[in-house]
């Protein structure tokens, strides 16, 4: 529902006086008064926190604790790609600084603007069911929109490599798959080998990739609810094939036991039909897009719920994460049953 924040769990405190001595010397606006901090506590992966001097908020971005997979969790490309986006996609929220500094806090982060507005995650705010079109609309538009932005023009095309993406996307979360499993899951094992048969063209108008756009990794207008104020979490930004987005907003919205399941919400043709619309690119072969994004979701949750399993975190939502990532093998190999 609404961004709020809450006290920093226990496990998950920083080292704040060195952070803020750091905070100060790098910049203005940090020098006005006391440090408050407080975290904002969705989300599943890297740690997210509000910063406060007086007036003055910013957003700290750090990896999750303890050992996390190669090229993951990377908070200096996530902030330099922010940098480079949010000229040309102001709905990205706007970097302040990085510190790669081991010796300021032990980890990379990075500090940015604080968007305000509502979030919605496991239930809608009161008198939320007039406004759920508006949003759908906004949300598919706004996915458009940033597939629209010429990634040559602007100098994108520098930070990613579109030729084999979806490829590369296969195998890199097929690798991630069996390096956090945590039992056997045939399912799994037969949907990467499916998929890894049909790795579709390259498309001709390649696109900057959000790669884990949803519902509550938008930040709604308080006073307009149909509009956006900010797209967050674009640790997985790329270029490359924009119906990998497509795909990740399907599995979301009809597979995740999400809000949008009720009535007034889009379904799955009238996103279909919307983002081709809006876009001009053609959804045909959507499906496959659509099985992918289940199971990187699945390989995702499996992740989170291996640190968990390993002890390196003592988050207790994390505890039936393995689960959900049951529910989602299935699902996606049912998917691609159906596809053949």
């Amino acid at each position: 529902m609404t961004v709020d924040t809450a006290p920093v769990r226990a496990s998950e405190q920083l080292d704040w006086s060195r952070i803020e001595e750091f905070l100060r010397r790098a910049l203005p606006d940090c020098a006005s008064a006391p440090m408050e901090v407080e975290q904002f506590p969705g989300g599943h992966s890297n740690l997210t926190y509000l910063l406060r001097f007086g007036e003055h908020e910013m957003v700290l971005r750090r990896p999750p604790f303890g050992p996390v997979p190669p090229r993951a969790h990377d908070m200096a490309r996530e902030c330099r790609l922010l940098q480079a986006v949010h000229p040309v996609f102001p709905l990205a929220p706007r970097p302040y600084l990085l510190c790669e500094d081991l010796a300021v806090a032990g980890f990379v982060f990075y500090v940015m603007e604080r968007r305000r507005g509502i979030v919605i995650r496991e239930e809608e705010p009161p008198g939320f069911r007039a406004h759920r079109r508006a949003i759908s609309e906004a949300m598919i538009d706004t996915l458009a929109d940033l597939h629209a932005v010429d990634i040559a023009r602007h100098g994108l095309d520098a930070l990613g490599k579109p030729a084999g993406f979806v490829a590369r996307q296969i195998r890199g979360w097929t690798e991630r798959w069996h390096g956090s499993k945590t039992s056997e899951l045939p399912e799994m094992e037969e949907v990467a080998k499916w998929l890894d048969k049909r790795i579709p063209a390259d498309p001709a108008q390649p696109s900057l990739v959000h790669g884990d756009y949803k519902l509550d990794n938008v930040i709604l207008d308080a006073s307009a609810p149909h509009g956006l104020v900010a797209v967050l979490d674009w640790e997985m930004s790329a270029v490359g094939d924009p119906l990998v987005d497509l795909g990740i907003v399907l599995c979301y919205w009809l597979y995740t036991d999400s809000v949008t399941a009720r009535p007034g919400w889009f379904t799955r043709a009238e996103i279909l039909e919307r983002y081709a619309r809006r876009s001009n690119r053609a959804v045909d072969n959507i499906a496959l897009y659509e099985v992918f994004a289940v199971f990187k979701l699945a390989v995702v949750l499996q992740q989170i719920y291996a640190r968990y399993v390993r002890g390196q975190t003592d988050d207790p939502r994390f505890a039936t994460l393995g689960e959900r990532v049951t529910r989602l093998a299935r699902k996606a190999s049912s998917l691609s049953g159906e596809l053949g």
